[in-house]
């Protein structure tokens, strides 16, 4: 569906290199491609995809370090800017914004997109903090014009946060831009890097927090290279974790396996090299980095944790899942799938299925709802 050109505003608390952040900047490129002018307003002018983003896009600094700051500079910029839309993305900052933008008079729409599950996230904030979260849904929710969950998991735990009907919520998966194909010597540096041979290369891609599980991959990959002891595994990534799992990869005697390759916005080349990609999370609100692995014919492992993975491997026809924190479930599907030969063709298939355009036509749609949509016929 056609869209006449509007100006969008998409808030964010910065551009850090993370699931949220890449797909805001994957929805930005294409609303452009779709003809409509894009501005990214920050809470801090930080993160690792900032400079990307001055490539293509007007960047709004608002001074502003934490949350509950925030009101007064969004409601000055709403003033002045006056967006014909408000995309917000991650919580406080979803219900933060739906209230200013209306008690500011902003005539604009207001979309907002939750990525994570917060009931999960926030679990051992304390019940002070939980009443808070709950509140704020309930209310912010309520004043916004749209509202966005990333999977079926994300939808159902929003809306019963907030005492909402799951109806009143839209399922549009996160976009992954396909991403070119890396040059034969980028390759080769990548390939050689692995320090071994094809056939035993595992990969994993996310930022060092507690929620992504890394000690548990460690873990199994400790058991898999008893009988694999050509095995590679590479965390691409960066956060404060990083020390604590060095510390645990000499203690589990696998040090000499394991390389840590830091942060690379385009990890391409890895995934292409990769013999698998796993993924060990606790609990995800899409799993972007599976996409990321499908889309290059690498086969996935993942933890069936809520609430994405089961979602993109379609319940185990794409890849294998495994309950989570399984280290020995996790070992032998592994084990499995670097047995197994692979249809690359298939997966790359599956990919396409979240390529960007898909998604920005569904957020354009619920930004901007045409009059046929108001009046589908008679009554």
């Amino acid at each position: 569906m056609k869209h006449k050109p509007k100006r969008i505003a998409i808030l964010l608390p910065d551009l850090a290199g993370g699931g949220a952040e890449r797909v805001s900047i994957d929805l930005a490129h294409e609303f452009t491609r779709a003809g409509h002018d894009v501005e990214f307003v920050l809470m801090r002018m930080d993160g690792e995809l900032l400079p990307e983003a001055h490539e293509s896009f007007s960047v709004v600094d608002l001074g502003t370090p934490r949350a509950r700051q925030l009101a007064l500079p969004l409601a000055r910029y709403l003033r002045h800017a006056q967006p014909d839309a408000l995309l917000v993305g991650l919580w406080p900052l979803t219900t933060i914004a739906a209230l200013v933008a209306r008690i500011s008079g902003f005539r604009g729409n207001v979309t907002v997109s939750e990525h994570g599950i917060l009931s999960a996230q926030y679990m051992t904030w304390g019940k002070a903090h939980r009443m808070a979260l709950r509140a704020s849904m309930a209310m912010g929710y309520r004043l916004a014009d749209a509202r966005i969950g990333v999977s079926v998991g994300v939808v159902r735990d929003i809306a019963l946060l907030a005492k909402m009907p799951e109806s009143d919520f839209q399922v549009v998966n996160n976009p992954v831009a396909p991403r070119p194909k890396p040059d034969l010597q980028v390759l080769a540096e990548i390939d050689a890097r692995w320090g071994v041979p094809p056939g035993a290369r595992i990969l994993t891609v996310g930022s060092f927090k507690p929620v992504k599980n890394h000690p548990l991959l460690l873990r199994a990959f400790a058991k898999l290279i008893q009988n694999r002891t050509e095995a590679r595994l590479i965390f691409l990534g960066a956060g404060d974790g990083e020390t604590k799992l060095r510390t645990m990869a000499h203690e589990l005697g696998i040090s000499e396996q394991v390389i840590f390759a830091g942060f690379h916005n385009d990890p391409t080349s890895f995934y292409c090299t990769a013999d698998l990609f796993v993924l060990s999370s606790d609990y995800e609100g899409f799993g972007n980095v599976i996409v990321e692995a499908l889309a290059c014919g690498t086969p996935v492992v993942s933890t069936d944790c809520p609430s994405g993975p089961a979602e993109i491997l379609q319940d185990g026809r794409y890849g294998a899942l495994v309950p989570v924190g399984d280290a020995t479930a996790l070992a032998d599907a592994m084990e499995t799938s670097l047995g197994r030969v692979h249809d690359a063709n298939r997966l790359i298939q599956r990919a396409q299925a979240f390529e960007p355009h898909i998604a920005a036509e569904k957020y354009l749609d619920l930004m901007f709802p045409t009059k046929k949509r108001e009046a589908s016929g008679p009554q």
